[in-house]
């Protein structure tokens, strides 16, 4: 028996980096992948590859940052599926700068998809899950747990998302709800996210920046989406079933020091 097998998985932001990781890694333990993305081209590639390996996969495009989308997602389950067994929310962005430098609209960007796209997901899960049981798995980061000078928005969102896993799954847990709901905190890991704000800064800057990274992990290297993938796929299955509120730091060692 497969862990997932029978099982119904959405993973936002699935159509790179460690959410096309976890929407692999589910499908090949047996659940019915629902990819979705902002980015359609590139959720549909994911689903594609799934269902050429054998597996069950459909691409939906989200924008994770508008309550109108995640309605119309839940009532796509309802219809298609028995039901919302998994929930990773993995969709999120990162633009550099310190307090000074970050301006507004960066901030509220930050926080519209890293913050207010986790809390709208929780929610939409709850609803769908309290009946039946599932497990909710919010993507947070170390930069959610220490602080980074040059990353103020980005570890504010993170830093949010911690704490509201907390809030959230005692609350399932007060209700009688059989929800389990956790925070994964991944260290430097090689994804479009952080090309995308590496690509922001001066190319010496940002390859300073990625050996250095590399240098202060215990580990003395970056992770690899599917090492969050496979600690992810620990937490949507059985094998968690006594965890929820709970932090799983995967980020070889980094905030350990």
């Amino acid at each position: 028996m497969m862990r997932l097998q029978s099982k119904t998985a959405v993973v936002t932001g699935g159509g790179s980096g460690i959410g096309e990781a976890c929407c692999m890694r589910f499908a090949e333990e047996g659940a019915s992948v629902i990819v979705s993305d902002i980015n359609m081209n590139d959720a549909e590639r994911v689903a594609q590859a799934i269902r050429k390996n054998g597996g069950d996969a459909k691409a939906l495009q989200l924008d994770v940052t508008q309550p109108e989308a995640w309605t119309n997602l839940a009532d796509k389950i309802q219809a298609d599926y028995p039901s919302l067994d998994i929930l990773v929310n993995n969709a999120g962005i990162g633009i550099p700068g310190d307090v000074e430098e970050c301006t507004l609209e960066d901030w509220r960007t930050t926080h519209a998809v890293n913050t207010e796209g986790v809390f709208l997901g929780t929610q939409m899960a709850i609803k769908l899950m309290k009946e039946t049981g599932g497990s909710i798995i919010n993507i947070s980061s170390m930069e959610g747990m220490v602080g980074n000078p040059q990353l103020a928005a980005y570890n504010s969102s993170k830093g949010a998302v911690r704490l509201f896993t907390k809030s959230a799954a005692l609350d399932c847990c007060n209700k009688g709800y059989p929800v389990r709901i956790n925070s994964v905190h991944p260290g430097v890991v090689r994804t479009a996210i952080l090309e995308k704000g590496l690509a922001m800064l001066p190319e010496a800057e940002g390859q300073a920046l990625l050996s250095s990274l590399a240098d202060k992990t215990p580990m003395g290297r970056l992770g690899q989406p599917i090492e969050i993938a496979n600690a992810c796929l620990f937490l949507a299955s059985e094998e968690s079933s006594y965890m929820t509120g709970s932090e799983l730091v995967v980020d070889g060692g980094y905030t350990a020091q």
